[in-house]
């Protein structure tokens, strides 16, 4: 039996802060910007739950998503 665990996708959300360093090319690091991206201190997660978010929007991006093109 096979169990979906839901994330939450809402911009800045653990879940789209993997899936945008995907995005843009960049290597898995578990972190977020509580302020937004670029704002405020960059905090680094280190739960286990939040990294497997993270993992997830990230994963999720790889195989079903797309790339930036930088051309």
């Amino acid at each position: 039996m096979v169990i979906d665990t839901i994330y939450d996708r809402c911009h800045g959300s653990l879940f789209d802060r993997g899936s945008a360093d995907s995005w843009y090319h960049r290597q898995p690091d578990p972190h977020y910007w509580p302020e937004g991206t670029g704002n405020g201190a960059r905090i680094q997660v280190t739960d286990p739950a939040d990294i497997a978010e993270y993992m997830a929007g990230y994963d999720w991006n790889e195989k079903n998503g797309g790339k930036k093109d930088w051309d």
